[in-house]
């Protein structure tokens, strides 16, 4: 196995990446989440026991691993502390031997959830399917430069101005154009200082850890979340999630330069499947797409939702290959189509009686 490995969804997420980082965690010293936040779920089974991970790397299952939360994530404290709290329940061994959170990654503060699903209200008819977890809105001020830090949790009174900055701006949204109650100052800082006493032992500064790792020829392995029809610059835009999803975040997503990366690996179902709006251009809405619902068990691993199903696509798969620079494709849950007499695959698109074989970026063309 190359030493720096990164593994990526070729479709729309769900395409059994977890699985794939379990076994390959077995010949990997390190484990890196590189974006997104808990709107991804990576379920694994061991023996009898169900795991299901929104944050923390799945290498946390193997002992003797180290498993990195990277800059490029974002963080809900709470979240991680109900990770951490039911894996220990589960006998895994957590501390700050092996697990470490990046200092530079965000936190989702609980102003960023209230938006996301105030927004998603509005837009009615046209909402894009967000999880509602306040992912995008972290996003958001990470890119305006007003975003509030792990690293912060260390220190009071940066945090303590940060958060009041905030929300000067954040309540005056809230209240005058969502219609949303505000937040109290003294109420989140008290609980993120909370927060901070809990998790503050596994923020560090990783990017130096990782190049220090490499440096010692460790193995590292790069664990995407959702897929790449899902990135913000080259998925189905705007619905989309909000970070990019594709292998080039791996080295941005953990401070790594980009020559590091030794093997791009990328993760397809035999069919597709995509939870929440946008197009979909091979979904069954009848009986075929119910089978494959029921047969491979295509709900939500963090809500539950329902996938929307449908044949293998082509088109879209090429686009994941080219833009990711995959160097090898696992295709999972070819089991489910057993059963089948035929089965179809989409090798271009109908565009106005044309047909294109590449993937278009204008989602009007689907």
């Amino acid at each position: 196995m190359p030493k720096n490995v990164v593994i990526v969804g070729a479709q729309w997420g769900d395409e059994g990446k977890g699985k794939i980082v379990d076994i390959l965690t077995e010949y990997s010293d390190v484990i890196v989440r590189f974006q997104g936040g808990n709107n991804a779920g990576h379920t694994i089974v061991v023996g009898d026991d169900k795991f299901i991970l929104h944050l923390i790397p799945s290498g946390i299952l193997h002992p003797g691993k180290r498993c990195i939360i990277g800059n490029g994530v974002v963080v809900d404290p709470a979240v991680l502390l109900e990770e951490i709290d039911t894996l220990k329940k589960k006998g895994c061994n957590i501390d700050d031997s092996n697990l470490m959170i990046s200092e530079d990654s965000h936190l989702i503060m609980p102003y960023h959830k209230v938006f996301d699903t105030a927004r998603e209200r509005l837009r009615g008819k046209s909402k894009i399917g967000t999880t509602g977890r306040g992912i995008g809105p972290a996003y958001e001020d990470k890119a305006a430069r007003c975003g509030i830090r792990c690293g912060d949790l260390l220190n009071e009174n940066v945090f303590r101005e940060k958060l009041k900055i905030n929300l000067l701006e954040k309540n005056h949204y809230l209240k005058n154009i969502l219609r949303e109650d505000g937040f109290e100052m003294h109420e989140i800082y008290h609980q993120y200082m909370e927060y901070a006493e809990k998790i503050g032992k596994y923020i560090t500064n990783t990017s130096l850890f990782l190049d220090s790792a490499i440096r010692l020829n460790k193995k590292i392995l790069f664990e995407g979340a959702q897929g790449t029809m899902l990135d913000v610059d080259h998925g189905t835009y705007p619905f989309v999630t909000s970070s990019n999803t594709v292998a080039a975040e791996a080295s941005t997503g953990s401070g790594i330069g980009p020559t590091k990366l030794d093997r791009i690996i990328g993760v397809s179902k035999a069919y597709a499947t995509r939870v929440g709006e946008g197009p979909f251009p091979t979904e069954l809405k009848d009986k075929e797409g119910d089978r494959l619902r029921e047969k491979g068990g295509e709900y939500g691993s963090t809500t539950g939702r329902p996938r929307r199903c449908g044949w293998f696509d082509a088109v879209a798969l090429k686009h994941a290959v080219r833009v990711n620079g995959l160097d090898s494709l696992i295709i999972t849950k070819l089991d489910i189509l057993d059963e089948l007499d035929e089965i179809k695959v989409c090798v271009g698109y109908d565009c106005n009686g044309r047909t294109i074989e590449d993937f278009p970026s204008d989602i009007s063309r689907y």
